[in-house]
């Protein structure tokens, strides 16, 4: 599975990136901003995107909207990641067509399971 984790905080996207890269059939790929993460995807298509919601620039739910804008992601699962985790924010993150929320800090020993459970 080709996951992208998209995060402007540089020891976050380490961590995220070493969890999920623990998992054989993870091949992941980071970007630190939307702009990045558009490029990144323009010659390599993920199975599922983790974008963080609050970065500097392009937040993640404004990712979201470039990314649908693409034909070739109309139907790519897209996770949020946020510290942003209280329940009024989850309604609205659930309106944003994205399959979940995972609220940061995550657990790195889990966050691959968290993934796949939302992809599923």
């Amino acid at each position: 599975m080709r996951v992208l984790y998209v995060d402007d905080e540089p020891d976050i996207r380490e961590i995220a990136e070493m969890a999920l890269g623990l998992d054989p059939q993870f091949e992941v790929r980071t970007a630190g901003s939307g702009a990045a993460a558009l490029a990144l995807m323009d010659g390599w298509v993920p199975d599922v995107a983790l974008l963080d919601v609050m970065m500097p620039g392009m937040d993640g739910p404004e990712l979201l909207t470039h990314i649908r804008a693409d034909a070739r992601f109309a139907a790519l699962p897209v996770v949020f990641v946020t510290a942003r985790a209280q329940r009024s924010e989850l309604q609205n993150f659930a309106t944003m067509d994205a399959v979940g929320v995972i609220a940061k800090p995550f657990d790195p020993m889990t966050l691959a399971d968290r993934v796949r459970e939302l992809v599923a």
